[in-house]
């Protein structure tokens, strides 16, 4: 395992070794992230680049506000942001993920995106996941994603998620030509996975996260990076501060992340959320859909109901 302290700033998504001891969630066990808000420069642009290089489809779309998805559910709502900046070394989001069903799903965007010469920040091996990252026109971090079966790494996601190169012609070889792989858009059944941010403190997120939302710590990279999750998962919501570490929001005006949400199962869940929100000092702003909260880098988050 590596020194944490001796780890460089990673240019590429999650870090290469993390451990840490797991800590028992009291979130509902089938607690899952919702629709990710973000403000961009251009609506035009952004819904275009999405369903062309990323493979979402427009479901809605009004004034300045587009509503994207690859099935029935939003996963993306778009806020155009006329001359909006890329919000550099501030805290919000540091990429967003798609989790796609199957491998093969993962398989076809990768031929795709090499066919069709889309643009990629990154392949990756988390042992967890094998991860594709890109990066949109305003500079929003994705992730599109497939994970290995939970018979392989629950419980032990401290020990082995890691970061590693990906075996990229291993996995073409789920789609046998990847020139002549077929690809109308991801795969119906894709949900947005995770939401990993950039924030100003790791230790003062996991105590928002841990102790007051009350997902469980699923591994730590000292004050560097955080992974949490519910219900066992190798992690709903990643924290770092490699690039944010003291930093402030991004300024009224930039494209950034403007909210994330985490969806309960029922009103109870919902409710004990809130309670557990109001015993750590934190008051929600709350009405009958759900409740609305900042974490301590001002990161907005959306507690809803399924």
């Amino acid at each position: 395992m590596l020194d944490s302290d001796a780890v460089q700033p990673p240019r590429d998504p999650e870090e290469l070794e993390v451990t840490a001891a797991r800590a028992g969630a009291e979130i509902a066990a089938d607690t899952r992230m919702g629709p990710v808000h973000l403000g961009v420069a251009d609506l035009d642009r952004s819904v275009a680049y999405y369903e062309s290089a990323i493979g979402l489809r427009e479901h809605e779309r009004g004034g300045d506000r587009a509503t994207l998805g690859a099935g029935d559910g939003d996963l993306l709502v778009l806020f155009e942001v006329p001359g909006a900046r890329p919000a550099r070394r501030h805290t919000g989001l540091y990429h967003f993920a798609l989790l796609v069903p199957e491998r093969v799903d993962l398989a076809r965007f990768l031929a795709h995106a090499a066919r069709d010469r889309v643009s990629l920040v990154g392949l990756s091996d988390h042992f967890v996941s094998e991860a594709i990252y890109l990066s949109d026109p305003d500079e929003h971090g994705i992730e599109v994603y497939w994970d290995r079966p939970r018979s392989v790494w629950e419980g032990r996601v401290g020990q082995t998620l890691t970061t590693l190169p990906l075996d990229v012609d291993d996995l073409l070889r789920e789609v046998g030509d990847p020139a002549r792989a077929d690809f109308d858009g991801l795969a119906a059944g894709t949900v947005m996975g995770h939401v990993h941010l950039r924030v100003a403190d790791v230790p003062a997120a996991i105590a928002f996260y841990r102790d007051a939302l009350g997902f469980a710590l699923m591994a730590q990279l000292g004050r560097q990076a955080a992974f949490l999750g519910a219900g066992g998962y190798h992690h709903h919501i990643g924290a770092n501060a490699w690039e944010s570490a003291g930093a402030a929001p991004a300024p009224v005006g930039s494209a950034t992340l403007r909210q994330m949400t985490i969806v309960l199962p029922d009103a109870a869940a919902l409710d004990a959320v809130v309670a557990r929100l109001r015993e750590a000092g934190v008051e929600p702003q709350t009405d009958v859909g759900g409740a609305q909260v900042h974490d301590p880098s001002g990161n907005p988050v959306a507690l809803t109901v399924a």
